[in-house]
């Protein structure tokens, strides 16, 4: 019934039990998750999951975190992408609440992904924090739109959200909506149309409630379709339904 559409089960915390982990998404209903690239380093760990296991897909890119890292190339990122197993290119995108000082690096990186997105036709994962204007900005500017994504571990407002959706991206939803203090969060889960809804955890981080505290895990991604069936009024079962149906037609480009 459910999709993870963003987490990271080749980090230390997931990947030591790794069978356990998709036993737990079987479990809970959460057909396939998408394990997504944040150092180009860590990529083969990625990749190799997704490749040993049939309801793992892969991403491939350069977190705006990772500011010592070597660069990825446009022709780089085009060329790791034609892999079947990888779907997406991100996570991508501007963080200015970790980093500071001169960040042009992370908007040129930014850009490089978008370029890489549009040239090998893979849908881009963008993380945002601090900088929603200015990732708005280079979105509209290199022409994102083309090839479309998602807003990932979205944390903004509605009027940023609908900012996205015009630009043709999807808002994808973690833990954090879940949370008591989430007010401007539950607002936009509760206001978007549920067409231009994936769900994700994000994991290792963000366990949502009532799992605070803990690991977070693919199989977790139920409590926060259930925080957004709870908003809207509506079923698990059509929250469930729509989303995963939203994650085939944006990462593996089927239609139904």
């Amino acid at each position: 019934m459910f999709i993870d559409s963003h987490c990271h089960l080749d980090f230390p915390d997931l990947i030591k039990d790794i069978d356990g982990i998709l036993g737990n998404m079987r479990a809970n209903r959460v057909s396939h998750a998408l394990c997504v690239s944040v150092r180009l380093e860590g990529f083969p760990k990625v990749l190799e999951l997704a490749e040993q296991h049939d309801n793992l897909f892969a991403s491939v890119g350069v977190h705006p975190d990772y500011e010592l890292e070597t660069e990825p190339t446009q022709a780089e990122l085009v060329r790791l992408a034609q892999h079947p197993k990888v779907v997406a290119i991100g996570e991508t995108g501007l963080d200015y609440f970790r980093l500071t000082g001169n960040l042009d690096w992370q908007r040129e990186r930014f850009r490089i992904h978008i370029r890489a997105s549009k040239e090998s036709g893979k849908p881009l994962i963008v993380h945002t924090r601090s900088a929603a204007a200015d990732t708005l900005r280079i979105m509209t500017e290199e022409d994102a739109g083309n090839v479309g994504g998602v807003m990932h571990c979205f944390t903004e407002n509605l009027q940023i959200a609908q900012a996205a959706i015009d630009l043709g991206f999807y808002i994808s939803f973690s833990g954090i909506v879940t949370f008591k203090n989430a007010a401007i969060i539950k607002e936009v889960a509760r206001s978007i149309p549920l067409e231009k809804i994936l769900i994700e955890t994000d994991s290792p981080y963000l366990a949502p409630t009532p799992h605070r505290g803990k690991t977070n895990q693919p199989a977790f991604v139920k409590h926060v379709a259930e925080e957004i069936a709870l908003l809207r009024g509506i079923s698990l079962e059509e929250v469930g339904e729509t989303t995963s149906r939203n994650f085939r037609r944006l990462f593996l480009n089927q239609v139904q």
